[in-house]
């Protein structure tokens, strides 16, 4: 068996590795976050399965989330698969699916029209926008460089992202928008979201911008990023079509499972059809 010892060297030929296997930059960076962490951990000594087992435990230990851990596990077995060190992956944390999600976490249609309300009396018609078009289309705000004078006049934005190429519809009320704040902007051709540069805005500022809105919008903080709009349209949507299948396609998951974690909702109503069965005398 190799003996593995983790050096920047490696960390670097790991990155390299992930480009060829073509992951999106947000996966490379997401891969090197944890395998620097890893690295921070266990420093120079040789990597062994009993000190990757102790890391999993430390990270549980440190009261992260179980998704969060096996996220971080999953990139890990990729490095040890990379360096040749399959004897030292280890297992992933199994969980109860969850059926509910707290209500601390989850943005209501009120609250997303509040953050709406407040984006436009700052003023803010670009962030206003932004809002409707992740919220209106389900898209991730990486996916925004797509959405382009081009598309939006074609009413269909075609969105490559994680190796898979897919069709966004861009319904009408959100198109005519669009094409009036390009036209207002002098946006003739390409990227409606860009800098001052002509850059794609990058998504460190979006949720920079967003979170500015929540005490204006009377929200908590916690709920504002942008993924959770991506959540609220999964969850709208689902509500009326009641199709996992077609919202998966929709959002361009690979499997059923994940596009589940987005309809989750708080366990209010589950608990008033419980109140509604009467069981209890």
């Amino acid at each position: 068996m190799n003996d593995l010892i983790v050096t920047k060297e490696k960390i670097d030929e790991f990155r390299n590795y992930l480009r060829l296997d073509e992951k999106s930059e947000n996966t490379i960076e997401k891969y090197m976050r944890d395998i620097k962490a890893f690295w921070q951990h266990v420093g120079t000594q040789a990597v062994t399965k009993e000190l990757a087992i102790a890391y999993k435990e430390n990270l549980l230990s440190n009261e992260y989330a179980v998704r969060s851990v096996n996220s971080m596990i999953a990139s890990l077995n990729s490095f040890f698969t990379f360096a040749g060190c399959e004897h030292l992956k280890i297992k992933t944390i199994k969980e109860q699916r969850q059926i509910f999600c707290s209500e601390d976490k989850e943005l209501t249609k009120g609250e997303y029209n509040r953050l709406l309300n407040a984006a436009e009396s700052k003023g803010n018609k670009r962030l206003n926008l932004i809002l409707q078009t992740i919220c209106g289309t389900g898209i991730r705000v990486s996916e925004l460089k797509f959405i382009t004078v081009e598309a939006v006049k074609k009413g269909e934005a075609f969105v490559f992202c994680k190796g898979k190429r897919r069709s966004v519809f861009i319904v009408k009320a959100l198109q005519k928008k669009l094409l009036r704040f390009a036209t207002e902007q002098k946006i003739e051709l390409g990227c409606i979201f860009i800098t001052r540069t002509g850059k794609p805005l990058d998504r460190t500022n979006i949720w920079r911008d967003m979170k500015n809105l929540c005490k204006d919008a009377n929200v908590n903080p916690d709920k504002v990023f942008p993924h959770n709009l991506r959540h609220l349209f999964a969850r709208v949507f689902y509500g009326i079509e009641k199709d996992i299948a077609k919202l998966a396609d929709i959002l361009g998951h690979s499997s059923i499972n994940t596009t589940r974690i987005y309809i989750i909702s708080t366990g209010t109503e589950h608990r008033q059809r419980m109140e509604n069965m009467r069981l209890v005398v």
